[in-house]
Order: structure tokens, then C-alpha cells, then sequence
């Protein structure tokens, strides 16, 4: 059912939750502009580089892992600003550290930070939203992802050409760190004014608190069948624990959830964003300058985002998933071709960029869309928090086993296994993900 409703406030709300994905960006891509510095600062080895730059990874399956319960006991918002608290104790912690071990310490807390809002921000959104809308609203999350990601490089380039190579090497990367601490406290003073999940309210028995939000979202009809069906959607339901994955409605999400979240990851996303300023130097494009080949990425990373929330409500989530883990795979086959058959240049380049462009419009955004859509009301925060401690894992586990695979099996049979898990997603999509376009959160439950 679809009445009016009233998208100022809805906006709003998304708005301030996709500055949690902006922060998840901005800290996680932080570390791109400093780790070299920080490399000459510390005199670190290879294997300590790999540690310093994924230790926040740990942070972060921490994070996804305790936020579902969390915000299950105190409520989302909250746990919302928990997660600012943590980026803005990291930002000051990583400036500050007054060696490397305190430094990784402040690091894995901003992961966690990095871990709660990957799980909840989506999640906020999609209890929410208005069902015409919502894939396009959680898409948002994704776009203030590559937002941050954009914004933080050139934070980065400015902070580095404020003075010379040695006052980076000893202060520059600091400042890198500590300019997390703005759009960590706006975070925290925007959730402030946005109102807490009417999902979760309804959960806790607050029925008339759960009618007044969602009647300031929606008209006083539309608002009290929702609530009717939030109500009806909990009534039966024991709370999530690990004995109810027997039951079939659970088990179908969660493997939708958990494959979704590590597809998204293990088709080699990390791994072409670590790769690409050494393919660019190959191809003799912007070899001079490592700040304009990241931001060429971070432009399509945007730009392409743009085409997921433009098409999301109207073409369909699964549609649009297949078409984009299509071109990821023809784009992944032709990088593995040029290597196999050592080939320089354009083509290299256009095939990263396009790849690039494909995941940004389909599994970049909408792995969040789906997973935020699927679990049943009661269930949602602790199932979302068990998808997205598998991301985290993927994340974690393709940024170990890349330099591994370039090393073993070359550049091109790495590229051409990434083609051939993208194929597996593609048939993974097209025969178990439902589409879930313009239905209510409670009648995807009872679709599955």
C-alpha cells in the first residue's frame, strides 16, 4: 500500500545516516595518503605496511558483529552516534599516538566505528523509508561511501603540499588522521535531530512513539497500516537467535545476505582499487601523479553510483545487479587478457574504469540494499550484523590473499578468478535473489 508521503523529513533522515558512509570512506581511505609517510616515519617492513593498513579491518568485523544486538537493546540512533563517538576517538588517538602500537590501537577503534555504520546506517534507512523509494534511499549510503573516499583524497593531497617531504614523514600524516575529527562531530550533532527507527520503537512495545514518526513520514492512513503490519510481522516471531536459522524464512535471507555481502567483495573490488595506480603508471596515464589516478577512480566511483540510485526504484535490484556483475566479468576477463598476453596502454585502463563503473552501479550500493531489506523486523539487526561480519571478512581476506595470488599465479589467472567468481555470483543472482522493488519490508518478509 502507498499513500503520499513526506520526503523532507525521509531525506533528511537518509542524508544523516549516509554521513555515516561518508566516515566509512573517509577513515577507511585515510590510510591511502599517510601509509607511506607513516612507512618512512616508522622504518616498517612489508609485512608491517600490510598490518598498519589493514588493522582496521579487525575493527571493523568487531563492530559489524556486536552493533546488530546493540542497537537491538539501546536503538539505532544511538548506536549510531556510538559509532561517530569511535571515529572521533580514533581521529584524535591517530593523530596523537605516541607510537605505532598506540596508533594500530586507535585504528582498530575507528574500525569498529567503520563496522557499525557498514551495518547500521542501511539499515536505518530501510526502516525508514517509504517502499517506492527505498532502494534508491539506501543507495544514497553507498554514494556517501565514495563520497568520503573522494573527499579524503584531496584532503590528503592538500595537507601534503602544505610543506616539504619531511614535514609530512613527520606531521603531515598526523594531520591526515586528524581531520576525521569534523565529520566525525557533525555526525554525531546531525543524528541529534533526525527521530529513532519507528521498526525498532514498534519492536519495544513504544506503538504510539513507532505512529507518530511514521506519521510524520507518511499520510495518517499509510502510517497506520504500517504500523498494522509491523505489528503483525512481530506478533509470532521468538527473537533472532542461532537455533532459528532452521526456520526456512530465516535461512533463505541469511544465505542470500551472507553470499550477497562476500560476492560483493571476493570478485576483486579491493583488489583492483590497491592495483590501479600501478596499472595507470603502466598504461603512461598520470604516471607523474598518483593523486589524479585515484580521483579519476573516485569520479566513476561517484558518477556510476548516481546510475544505482536513479534506476534502482524503477528497473529493479535484480536487474541491475545482473547487469553490472556482467560488465564487472567481461571487464575483469579483458584486464586478465591484456596481462596474459602483456599488453600496455588504453585498454588495460578503460577495462579498470569500467569495471569500476559496473560495480559502483550494481553490487557496490545494492549488496547493501538487499541485505537491509530482507530480514524479517525482529530479526533484522542481528542477521544484518551476521552479513556484514561476513563483508568485513571478505574485505580482510581478499586484502591477505591478492599480493599472494599476484605472486603465485601472475597477474593474469588472478584477474581471470575474480572473472570466474563474478560468473558464479551472476548465476547466484539470477536464481535465488527475489526482487524486492516497491514492496514494504513486511512483505518481502512474507514473500520469503
Amino acid at each position: 500500500m502507498q499513500g503520499t508521503s513526506n520526503s523532507s523529513i525521509i531525506y533528511k533522515a537518509t542524508l544523516v545516516a549516509s554521513v555515516g558512509g561518508l566516515l566509512f570512506g573517509y577513515d577507511t581511505a585515510v590510510i591511502s595518503g599517510a601509509i607511506g609517510f607513516m612507512r618512512t616515519y616508522y622504518h616498517l617492513s612489508d609485512l608491517m605496511t600490510g598490518w598498519v593498513a589493514s588493522c582496521a579491518l579487525l575493527g571493523c568485523i568487531i563492530g559489524a558483529m556486536y552493533s546488530g544486538a546493540l542497537s537491538d537493546r539501546i536503538g539505532r540512533k544511538k548506536v549510531l552516534m556510538l559509532s561517530g563517538l569511535l571515529f572521533t576517538i580514533s581521529s584524535v588517538g591517530t593523530s596523537l599516538a605516541p607510537n605505532l602500537w598506540i596508533f594500530v590501537v586507535f585504528r582498530i577503534i575507528g574500525g569498529m566505528g567503520i563496522g557499525i555504520a557498514s551495518m547500521l546506517s542501511p539499515m536505518y534507512i530501510s526502516e525508514m523509508a517509504p517502499a517506492a523509494i527505498r532502494g534508491r534511499l539506501i543507495s544514497i549510503f553507498q554514494l556517501g561511501i565514495v563520497t568520503g573516499i573522494l573527499v579524503i583524497y584531496f584532503v590528503n593531497a592538500y595537507i601534503a603540499g602544505i610543506h616539504d617531504e619531511s614535514w609530512n614523514v613527520s606531521t603531515g600524516w598526523r594531520w591526515m588522521f586528524g581531520s576525521g575529527i569534523i565529520p566525525s562531530i557533525i555526525f554525531i550533532l546531525l543524528l541529534l535531530t533526525v527521530p529513532e527507527s519507528p521498526r525498532w520503537l514498534a519492536g519495544q512495545k513504544r506503538e504510539t512513539e513507532a505512529l507518530v514518526i511514521l506519521e510524520t513520514i507518511n499520510d495518517s492512513v499509510t502510517a497506520q497500516w504500517e504500523l498494522d503490519s509491523i505489528r503483525e510481522s512481530l506478533k509470532d516471531e521468538r527473537p533472532f537467535s542461532f537455533s532459528t536459522l532452521k526456520e526456512p524464512k530465516l535461512k533463505r535471507a541469511l544465505v542470500i545476505g551472507i553470499f550477497l555481502a562476500i560476492f560483493s567483495q571476493i570478485t576483486g573490488i579491493n583488489a583492483i582499487m590497491y592495483y590501479a595506480p600501478e596499472i595507470f603508471k603502466s598504461t603512461g596515464v598520470g604516471s607523474d601523479s598518483a593523486f589524479m589516478q585515484t580521483v579519476l577512480v573516485g569520479i566513476i566511483n561517484v558518477a556510476f553510483t548516481f546510475v544505482a540510485i536513479n534506476y534502482v526504484d524503477t528497473w529493479g535490484r535484480k536487474k541491475l545487479l545482473l547487469l553490472g556483475i556482467s560488465g564487472m566479468a567481461i571487464c575483469l576477463f579483458i584486464v586478465g587478457f591484456a596481462f596474459f598476453n602483456e599488453q600496455k596502454g588504453y585498454l588495460i585502463l578503460i577495462a579498470i574504469l569500467g569495471y569500476i563503473a559496473c560495480f559502483a552501479m550494481s553490487l557496490g550500493p545494492l549488496a547493501f540494499v538487499v541485505i537491509a531489506e530482507i530480514f524479517p523486523t525482529k530479526a533484522r539487526a542481528t542477521a544484518m550484523s551476521v552479513a556484514t561480519f561476513f563483508l568485513w571478512s571478505a574485505v580482510f581476506l581478499v586484502s591477505q590473499t591478492f599480493p599472494v595470488l599476484i605472486g603465485t599465479i601472475g597477474n593474469a589467472y588472478t584477474f581471470w578468478l575474480y572473472m570466474g567468481i563474478a560468473v558464479i555470483a551472476l548465476l547466484f543472482i539470477w536464481r535465488v535473489v527475489p526482487e524486492t522493488k516497491g514492496k514494504s519490508l513486511e512483505e518481502i518478509e512474507n514473500s520469503l
